[in-house]
């Protein structure tokens, strides 16, 4: 009975985990410090694991609907949903690192995913499914797929799928909404990259989510360069990497900044605005001594990396 399962998830902590161990560059520089991601442990919500956080002051319950964007969703199609936000930042990671060190990086597919569908909008796609076609064209960009919608005249289109590994064609409604074609449905991207050194990135499965996409992209920069970035120094941090290079917000940034602390990190990169200024009055709250550093793009949190004076720190 302690084990059925229930429709929450547990967050009992967090930490850091040094993320070189997830990189591999080919004939990669090496450095004497770390970039660590930092994460935020859940447990599945069970009976047990329920009626404890109501034991453990530190053990927070939060309803699986509160990640849903419809009623009919599953914990599958949010756990997947999570995944997805991990390939992608990955990808993101790859490209900006690449291009800011100088070195080789191409374009070589892009998978287009539905992650969510709206009670407003009826629809035969579901969530999971991978769109191979529109109207038999594949498009490689959301400016692409956009521009295409909004010059169809009528009010339907027909979409290849890929669903539970098998391919078929469905008819899918047009709706317009201020002016512009839509399907009703949320969609992402995810893209891979050729690589001039050769990568490999190796998360865990039970990894997951896009907040580590700044860290990712900082420790691939720095196996690419000869400068070390690191100073010797073991630098934590969160926040997603978005196309135009952006550190996007997060959600955890307590627990984050905790488990840095305890893990005795010298510093903690935390994405501008909202997130830096819960960091700041978390850190004052509980008299933590790590230090923060806002940061806004990558390019910010490279500079500001390069700027740093332990020494006056």
């Amino acid at each position: 009975v302690l084990q059925i399962p229930l429709n929450y998830y547990i967050t009992i902590g967090g930490g850091i985990s040094d993320v070189s161990s997830r990189i591999e560059v080919e004939n990669a520089n090496s450095h004497k410090g770390s970039f660590n991601i930092s994460y935020v442990e859940q447990l599945p919500g069970t009976v047990l694991s329920y009626l404890l956080s109501y034991v453990i002051p530190t053990w927070e319950r939060e309803n699986a609907d509160d990640y849903k964007y419809n009623v009919t969703e599953t914990i599958s199609d949010i756990d997947f949903r999570s995944e997805l936000d991990l390939r992608t930042a990955n990808g993101t990671a790859t490209y900006w690192a690449y291009h800011l060190a100088n070195k080789d990086v191409e374009l070589i597919n892009s998978q287009l995913y539905v992650i969510a569908t709206f009670e407003d909008y009826e629809t035969t796609l579901k969530v999971q499914d991978e769109i191979l076609a529109i109207d038999g064209n594949h498009y490689q960009t959301v400016k692409e797929y956009k521009e295409y919608m909004n010059s169809i005249d009528g009010n339907k289109i027909t979409v290849k799928v890929k669903r539970k590994n098998k391919e078929q064609d469905i008819e899918v409604p047009l709706y317009e909404v201020e002016g512009k074609k839509v399907i009703g449905v949320a969609l992402q991207y995810v893209k891979d990259y050729k690589t001039n050194p050769n990568l490999k990135i190796k998360f865990e499965k039970e990894e997951s989510g896009p907040s580590g996409g700044l860290i990712t992209t900082l420790e691939i920069y720095n196996q690419l360069t000869k400068k070390d970035i690191t100073k010797g120094k073991s630098i934590a941090g969160t926040g997603t990497i978005e196309e135009d290079g952006t550190i996007g917000q997060i959600g955890g940034i307590e627990h984050k900044i905790l488990g840095a602390d305890r893990a005795n990190a010298d510093l903690f990169l935390v994405p501008s605005g909202q997130n830096y200024k819960d960091a700041v009055k978390y850190k004052k709250d509980k008299n933590l001594k790590i230090q923060l550093i806002e940061v806004k793009t990558i390019n910010d949190a490279l500079e500001k990396l390069e700027e740093l004076k332990w020494e006056l720190v």
